[in-house]
């Protein structure tokens, strides 16, 4: 299986402080991973050196190319990032911010081709979305405007996705449906996928594998599908202090032990 995503020796320093210690991640092609830890831990800065948005110490690679030779539109084709709020403005139809996933593919003035403008309604149509196609993007509620930002990263073609707790702002029924169709696309796109989360029981519920950082390092990590519910317990009690975990079926839940 290819390796999308390897971040070898990631060291990151806010002033006199580190934030990300010697970090070293690999996640395949068609894995869809969670990155869980606690405010503060180096989260989303890991994301934001990976998309080449921060300075750092060591390297990236997308496909074994290091992203240190790519200028920004080459990584741009290499690696789609979801952010937690989108800060895009309205006074856009939702289509044209899909349309946007094309720019890293296109030359300086040229405008999105017919057939392009026709894979961006199939995609909104696969995800569900394309009646918000001509809707005023700053008018969509957080859930639609994450739904049209996922359709954006699909058109982009990366091999890489990287979301920052995509999900945060979004009530419970909505957490399910983004989370339900980003997993899809990271499966079935053959992508490498790696999410922020805060709640680690919607990470075990989706996620194929869980990063753990704390201190600016992977501390362990879980796979969902293999560990035991001993390990994963005792993997998540290094980031959560003492916690209980229930199993249902195949489906983990994970609450402080003395609200168990």
């Amino acid at each position: 299986m290819m390796t999308g995503l390897r971040l070898r020796n990631i060291s990151v320093n806010y002033g006199e402080r580190k934030i990300l210690k010697n970090l070293n991640l690999d996640i395949p092609r068609g894995e869809f991973c969670g990155l869980l830890g606690l405010n503060g831990s180096g989260k989303t800065t890991l994301l934001h050196v990976a998309c080449g948005f921060l300075p750092m110490q060591g390297e990236c690679y997308v496909d074994g190319e290091n992203c240190k030779n790519l200028n920004e539109r080459q990584r741009a084709r290499k690696i789609a990032f979801i952010p937690q709020i989108c800060s895009l403005a309205g006074g856009r139809d939702a289509i044209d911010v899909v349309l946007m996933g094309y720019n890293p593919w296109l030359n300086i003035l040229e405008s999105p081709s017919v057939e392009q403008k026709k894979q961006a309604r199939e995609i909104m149509d696969k995800l569900g979305c394309l009646h918000l196609a001509d809707k005023d993007f700053g008018e969509l509620s957080q859930g639609q405007k994450q739904m049209v930002i996922l359709a954006r990263c699909i058109a982009q073609n990366a091999p890489v996705m990287l979301m920052d707790e995509p999900d945060s702002a979004l009530d419970f029924l909505n957490k399910h449906i983004v989370l339900e169709k980003i997993r899809t696309v990271v499966r079935d796109g053959n992508k490498a996928g790696l999410i922020t989360m805060h709640d680690p029981n919607f990470a075990m519920e989706y996620c194929d594998r869980l990063f753990l950082l704390k201190d600016g390092k992977i501390v362990t990590q879980i796979h969902m599908k293999t560990d035991s519910k001993e390990k994963i317990k005792e993997s998540l009690s290094m980031i959560y202090g003492e916690i209980e975990l229930l199993k249902n079926g195949k489906e983990y839940l994970m609450g402080k032990r003395q609200d168990v």
